[in-house]
């Protein structure tokens, strides 16, 4: 697995017809990501993925990562959301039994996963169980100072920490999202 390459390129197509949507906001299939990411499973073990343009309310590669966070066998899962995002926090959310913010704000905010556990104890982690992350004191959601631009410090700072990038990034500023990924010396997906 190289640095610079769009993570691990082999069979990329069902992510890849992601972008024949125009819209700057859209939100790839579960089905798809699970589909694709299967074939990347060593790839993850003990690293730190983020998602930073991935409102956790909303994305469906948080959700994948955070499912499957024990059996990628993850160190850390990073997600952060833009406040200028028209559809953020308007979709179904992980936490409607606990709700952790007013959802109506559109702040931006970035979750960070430690640990999942199988909380309803099923013998599995599923989204039942991600709808309970927050209740770990080893993970935490928390309001960004900026406004949650993948170009801010503090989102940078988000990426210097991170081993590999995973995300739906807005396809208008495509070309500068990869020129900085590169920069940085991300592996990405």
């Amino acid at each position: 697995m190289g640095v610079y390459n769009v993570a691990i390129k082999a069979g990329n197509k069902n992510l890849s017809s992601s972008r024949s949507d125009k819209a700057d906001e859209f939100y790839t299939q579960l089905s798809l990501i699970e589909s694709e990411l299967k074939n990347y499973k060593n790839h993850f073990k003990g690293k730190t993925v983020l998602c930073n343009c991935d409102d956790p309310y909303e994305s469906n590669f948080f959700k994948y990562f955070a499912i499957n966070f024990n059996s990628l066998g993850l160190n850390k899962l990073i997600a952060t959301c833009y406040i200028g995002s028209p559809i953020a926090n308007t979709q179904l959310s992980l936490f409607d039994c606990e709700p952790i913010e007013d959802k109506t704000t559109k702040s931006p905010h970035k979750i960070v996963i430690t640990e999942v556990d199988d909380y309803n104890e099923d013998g599995r982690v599923d989204l039942v169980d991600v709808e309970y992350l927050l209740k770990n004191r080893k993970n935490t959601l928390t309001r960004l100072q900026g406004d949650g631009d993948f170009r801010s410090i503090e989102c940078i700072e988000l990426l210097r920490q991170a081993d590999i990038v995973v995300t739906n990034p807005p396809f208008s500023l495509f070309r500068e999202y990869i020129a900085q990924l590169i920069e940085y010396e991300k592996t990405f997906l």
